[in-house]
């Protein structure tokens, strides 16, 4: 229950506020066609398949010599003449006779009917004599064609996101160029009379806006074009105008700040006023105020004011969601179990991200302490951490020794 409120209605938990986000959403379905270079980080909007087999041909693992298994002497030591040299790039077209062997070079197409590579170190040459040891393996040092991937087989899947390691596959088999998803249209606001630009001399009363800051990092993603739409007062009218326009013309708006009970909170109101409300509180600290809903086809996020909580409800709710929009399945964080170090105070009635410090010790266990006091507007405690400890609604506090379930900060932040 909200004990900040006279609403006896339970808050929604994290789980059931995404059911009801997800519920909501439908991946964009309009896509375009991009060289492969600008592929990074996009959603592949159709399967691809390979015209080719990867390799292309038989070829050696390695530098050394090719020959035939039937020349092989059982495990004795062997001679065998050398008619040539496969390389890589331009492969022995001479005939191979019995007896015969080529000098090879990585990557190089290996003749038939050769079908083994001895590495260079293990065999002495003398002139065009090759004299092979004893116990010498065969059919070793071969890459078969298409062993990596056969012609006609799947290289990405639809709604893959693109990696470099993609890239680089999709490229082998010779891709130029593929459909993704198009990018989100996102436009982000803060809202208060509070806030100040950076550069100009604070006031009394003001602080200067960090959280547009950090929704332009939080937002640097290939799938998304995110704009900075500057601060809109606490002005009801304003603000009503600014959100309509802006849902004519974005996919997705995210505000900071207005979304709680004060009288000069109007997030809620003029949502109803304008659109829809799904929820707009959640059993979540920091983050209890979020109020998520449309705006004609316009999804909306009203995250909280405090710096941490936007961090936190962006990272837990509004990223799943922006990714499910996208085209691409929302991954599951990485959590981990680790033993915490620091005695953590907490009161049930809301799942809670503690800010901590993730470290590992010799022996592949995992430790963490707190980072610092927990204030929803202490950016330093983040700052110092490197993950989220996450408790349980019913947790009412952990003592050190305690084992504790931990999400390590992903790259972006």
């Amino acid at each position: 229950m909200d004990g900040c409120s006279a609403d006896i209605k339970p808050m929604l938990t994290l789980e059931e506020a995404l059911e009801r986000v997800n519920a909501a959403l439908s991946p964009v379905d309009e896509t375009e066609s991009i060289d492969l270079k600008n592929a990074k980080g996009r959603v592949l909007a159709h399967p691809l398949y390979s015209a080719v087999n990867l390799p292309g041909d038989r070829n050696a693992a390695m530098d050394g010599y090719a020959f035939s298994s039937s020349d092989k002497a059982d495990e004795q030591a062997f001679t065998l003449r050398l008619v040539g040299t496969s390389w890589a790039g331009r492969p022995f077209n001479g005939v191979l006779e019995r007896g015969r062997c080529v000098r090879i070079f990585t990557g190089a197409v290996v003749p038939a009917p050769l079908d083994s590579v001895i590495m260079q170190e293990q065999v002495s040459a003398d002139g065009d004599t090759v004299h092979f040891p004893a116990h010498t393996r065969t059919g070793q040092n071969i890459r078969e064609a298409g062993e990596d991937v056969k012609k006609g087989g799947l290289l990405c899947a639809a709604a893959k996101k693109l990696t470099i390691a993609d890239m680089g596959l999709l490229a082998a088999a010779g891709i130029a160029d593929c459909a993704v998803k198009r990018r989100l249209k996102i436009v982000f606001f803060s809202t208060g009379d509070e806030l100040a630009a950076l550069g100009q001399a604070l006031e009394s009363g003001k602080i200067y806006d960090s959280n547009r800051y950090l929704l332009n990092g939080l937002l640097a993603d290939a799938c998304y074009t995110a704009v900075d739409g500057g601060v809109i007062a606490d002005d009801k009218k304003q603000l009503e105008d600014t959100l309509r326009q802006a849902a004519d013309n974005y996919d997705v708006i995210i505000t900071t700040g207005g979304a709680s009970v004060g009288e000069a909170d109007y997030i809620k109101e003029i949502l109803e006023q304008c659109g829809e409300v799904s929820f707009w509180k959640i059993a979540v600290k920091p983050g209890k105020p979020l109020a998520f809903g449309k705006i004609g086809g316009c999804h909306f996020f009203g995250l909280p004011g405090n710096p941490l909580a936007v961090m936190v409800t962006y990272q837990q709710l509004v990223a799943p969601a922006l990714q499910r929009l996208s085209g691409a399945p929302a991954a599951k964080p990485l959590r981990l179990t680790a033993t915490c170090t620091s005695a953590l105070k907490k009161s049930a009635g809301r799942q809670e991200f503690q800010c901590g410090i993730l470290t590992q010790d010799d022996d592949g266990e995992f430790f963490v302490a707190s980072s610092g006091p927990q204030g929803s507007h202490r950016l330093s405690t983040i700052h110092e951490a490197n993950c989220y400890i996450i408790l349980p609604i019913d947790c009412k506090g952990v003592e050190a020794g305690e084992k504790v379930m931990v999400e390590p900060f992903s790259v972006f932040i």
